[in-house]
């Protein structure tokens, strides 16, 4: 007991040292904060702190991790950019009309390098062709767009 009493510094490390291996292998953080408060349990006993008084602070510590370091880390590691998948990803592009547009009929546009048919997403206007449109919203196979505003020399 004697051995400990020298070295309890030695044994927080090691301590962390095991439980942030093992957090390799579980990746659920919980072990990797008690690994922290196990340094906080080092760093006390290098302090010049005893045994009991080391463990309560690597119990604190380790506590201390779990409830204010760990939320914040998952829910920044379960987020993730937005992906747009399908035809989603046409929103908000430009297209160029191929055949004209109207509120009855619907017309065709080049979009991202394919032929869609379109509408107006106004059922009032008139789309010509060779005008640029941007996609409001895709409904089944149909772009439903707005005519964009040109710039006439």
């Amino acid at each position: 007991m004697d051995w400990l009493g020298d070295h309890v510094a030695a044994v927080f490390l090691a301590l962390a040292i095991l439980l942030g291996a093992a957090e390799l292998f579980s990746l659920d953080l919980v072990l990797g904060m008690l690994a922290l408060g196990a340094l906080v349990g080092m760093v006390a006993a290098l302090l010049g702190a005893g045994f009991a008084f080391a463990a309560i602070a690597a119990a604190l510590g380790a506590v201390a991790c779990l409830a204010l370091v760990r939320p914040p880390l998952i829910k920044r590691l379960h987020t993730g950019p937005e992906l747009t998948l399908g035809h989603g990803k046409l929103v908000g592009q430009q297209g160029m009309v191929t055949e004209r547009i109207t509120g009855l009929e619907a017309g065709r546009i080049k979009l991202a390098g394919e032929i869609w048919s379109a509408k107006p997403y106004d059922e009032t206007l008139v789309i010509d062709q060779g005008q640029t449109v941007e996609v409001l919203e895709i409904r089944g196979a149909t772009a439903y767009v707005h005519p964009l505003p040109s710039l006439e020399s």
